[in-house]
């Protein structure tokens, strides 16, 4: 059956699917698919939010734009899972806060605090510990090591406001543990739980590329790493997470 946003049909989606915020990013993992883009098929374009599906190493794989925040990510992956996808990765970039977390850095989620509407929402109130799959988050930094890159492993937190003004924002996250900031990470774990409740094999795991640090001293935007300098680091992250979705 059609879905409201995603224009597909059951089938056109792979098992895997990595999920960017950015559609332009979702056209660049295309891009690295068996073949390039032209061996790569758009299978959807609704709203601009780009869906593409190849191959990787001869095994299928999808990618699809998520959109920026909970919301627009619970709609994603609620109509990928109606569709078949069964292996959802968010591949995309963070603020870091936990010390020692720098510009370019990889991060790798165990779980995501809920500090946003859209899971709330799903919860209804209720206390509850979003947490990403132990085996396809082992394949993740498995491969990340393969590559030769040591990624920080561990919590961080969903948020709804970007530009955060509270000036206690960061230490106090920071003091629990939370190794950076996103805006997705939550709602995925939340729905791909409970799908695997239900009965069905749904695993959701997160890496992130550290964008840019945030600090007492330092503001949002100040240490934003130039686009190249993202666009290469984002490339490791991709190769990685392709690499460990294909394991599982």
């Amino acid at each position: 059956m059609t879905q409201i946003h995603l224009r597909a049909e059951v089938g056109e989606y792979a098992p895997l699917v990595l999920l960017p915020g950015d559609p332009n990013r979702a056209t660049r993992i295309a891009e690295l698919f068996d073949g390039g883009l032209e061996q790569s098929r758009l299978v959807n374009d609704h709203r601009g939010m780009l869906g593409y599906t190849g191959t990787y190493r001869g095994q299928p794989v999808s990618v699809q734009t998520s959109g920026m925040g909970t919301p627009s990510i619970s709609i994603v992956v609620e109509e990928l899972l109606n569709l078949g996808a069964r292996r959802l990765v968010r591949v995309g970039t963070t603020g870091g806060i936990g010390r020692g977390v720098r510009s370019a850095d990889l991060v790798v989620a165990t779980s995501a605090t809920p500090a946003d509407g859209a899971t709330q929402t799903y919860l209804r109130g209720d206390p509850y510990a979003p947490v990403a799959d132990f085996e396809l988050t082992r394949a993740l930094v498995d491969a990340a090591r393969a590559q030769d890159v040591d990624p920080h492993v561990g919590p961080i937190l969903t948020v709804d406001v970007f530009y955060n003004p509270d000036p206690d924002y960061v230490p106090t996250w920071r003091a629990r543990g939370i190794l950076s900031v996103e805006m997705e990470a939550a709602a995925l774990f939340t729905l791909a739980s409970r799908a695997a409740a239900a009965g069905d094999d749904v695993r959701a795991a997160c890496i992130l590329t550290v964008s840019d640090t945030m600090s007492e001293e330092e503001g949002i935007g100040e240490t934003y790493l130039p686009l190249d300098a993202l666009e290469k680091a984002t490339d490791v992250m991709i190769k990685v997470a392709l690499e460990a979705g294909l394991s599982i």
